[in-house]
């Protein structure tokens, strides 16, 4: 009878929960039972962990009863991740590796069926988590998932590409191992290249965004969209079909300061809580842009056990939503708390995941269903109503949290053709990132981010602002009720 104990982690949303994988193996009727909430992922890497061991040349105990139990036993596991730890307990209580060399490691990874090991994704939430909890271990992760974690400052993370690479380094100082598939005999003394201890590497290539200075005309816009970049607000661009709404949103990240590595991180980990990181996109502010037929699931998140939406992986960067009244309703009116608050709280009956949702939203959309409400060039023929029902689409509550209502007019085609580029991005940039610091510098956050007296103490409007009106209201606002004009 043999006895061992693994440890692990598993993502609950950006949580990381230890998790203690314990094995046992006694006689009786060959088995092998898995038991502790495990999905079926976890259940199917019984054959995996099977056929990796015997595949490595490795003894598997055929002829045992085979007991794994992943505590706590209330916590759901889903995913590949716990592969790895579970041979290597299988392995530890079969004599094969020194149980008790195990102790300061944790472990994460999917095995194939010859025994090397794949990336699982949330490496990097999981050593995020480990970092914010002041949790000091050494993590073993396969290829990829290690260079991600190695991210997190102050992070021990090895890299193992092999299920034997890890053998290698906890088998007891006698024991004769066999060689990796496919290497010469005799090869074992050999340094092992397939473990290392991985350094953060973090010098990325610059992605190359498109310019503002292909964007002709529109001073208005790209003001309103140097205003917004500075103070974190988000904004709303109404106007026929071709003005460049769309052209303008694509190219706003480009306008926002460089990310911190607080922040940087934060946006990583949640990408790699979805599987979608790169190392290409580190240090890069993400812009997402989820089709209008997108659900309020996918917008903000949910499922079982539940994931981020676009709007936690636009953290710290842009939400674009074109044709924004096409969007259905639900998932709309599913924006407002994330605005108001930078968080989103997915609750369901039995698991409960908080994830960040720190973005600036970008809508863009005509002025009526034809697009054409207000133009010079084109006959608008929708009706009063018809144009009633489009703009309402946008509730008053979510249209409050849009800072800016910006509109985009259609320039002449000969206006194009005979303009000069406009201003690059790079110039705008830096005016908006001084224009964030001074503000960051007097009142500590964002102009977006002040709340009740610090309103008063720091935005006072002069004669000219306060006597501002926007009456009469633009052509795409449609047929308003009576009002006086102050």
């Amino acid at each position: 009878m043999g006895l061992s104990l693994v440890q692990s982690r598993a993502l609950l949303g950006l949580q990381a929960t230890a998790v203690t994988v314990e094995v046992h193996l006694a006689n009786g009727l060959p088995s092998f039972t898995l038991v502790g909430l495990a999905d079926v992922e976890v259940k199917e890497a019984r054959e995996r962990v099977r056929c990796a061991i015997q595949n490595s040349n490795l003894q598997f105990p055929n002829n045992q009863r085979i007991t794994v139990n992943l505590a706590p036993a209330d916590l759901p596991k889903d995913s590949g991740r716990l592969d790895l730890p579970i041979a290597l307990g299988i392995l530890a209580a079969s004599g094969q590796i020194d149980g008790a060399r195990l102790a300061g490691y944790e472990f994460a990874g999917e095995l194939s069926l010859s025994g090397e090991l794949r990336p699982v994704r949330g490496a990097l939430a999981t050593a995020l988590a480990l970092h914010t909890g002041l949790v000091h271990t050494r993590l073993v992760l396969p290829p990829d998932s290690a260079e991600e974690a190695a991210l997190v400052p102050g992070a021990q993370v090895y890299r193992a590409r092999h299920l034997l690479d890890v053998v290698r380094q906890f088998a007891p100082v006698d024991a004769a191992l066999p060689a990796l598939p496919g290497t010469a005999p005799g090869g074992d003394d050999a340094p092992d290249e397939g473990w290392a201890r991985v350094q953060p590497a973090v010098a990325v290539a610059a992605v190359s965004r498109p310019d503002m200075a292909d964007v002709k005309g529109h001073a208005g816009a790209k003001r309103a969209l140097e205003i917004a970049a500075a103070g974190g607000h988000s904004l709303l661009l109404v106007g026929p079909p071709g003005s460049g709404k769309s052209m303008l949103a694509q190219r706003f990240a480009g306008l926002l300061p460089p990310m911190s590595s607080d922040e940087a991180l934060q946006s990583a980990a949640i990408s790699s809580l979805c599987g979608r990181f790169s190392m290409d996109q580190w240090g890069q502010r993400p812009t997402c842009s989820p089709h209008h037929s997108a659900s309020a699931v996918a917008l903000v998140g949910g499922g079982s056990p539940p994931r981020p939406g676009e709007i936690s992986l636009a953290h710290h960067g842009v939400l674009f939503l074109d044709e924004m009244p096409e969007f259905p309703r639900a998932a709309l009116e599913a924006l407002r708390e994330p605005l108001e608050t930078g968080c989103i709280t997915i609750a369901r009956a039995a698991q409960r995941a908080e994830f960040p949702a720190r973005f600036q939203l970008v809508g863009a959309m005509n002025p009526c269903p034809c697009g054409f409400l207000g133009s010079t060039t084109h006959t608008c023929r929708c009706t009063p109503d018809q144009i009633h029902r489009y703009q309402a689409k946008l509730s008053g509550p979510l249209m409050d949290r849009i800072d800016l209502h910006v509109e985009v007019p259609a320039l002449p085609s000969a206006d194009l053709l005979g303009a000069a580029p406009g201003e690059a991005t790079e110039p705008i940039r830096l005016r908006s990132t001084a224009a964030r610091q001074r503000a960051l510098d007097r009142q500590g956050c964002s102009n977006m981010a002040l709340q009740g007296q610090a309103i008063d103490q720091h935005v006072r409007l002069d004669s000219d602002a306060t006597s501002f009106s926007t009456w009469p209201p633009p052509a795409w606002a449609g047929r308003p009720a009576a009002r006086t004009a102050p």
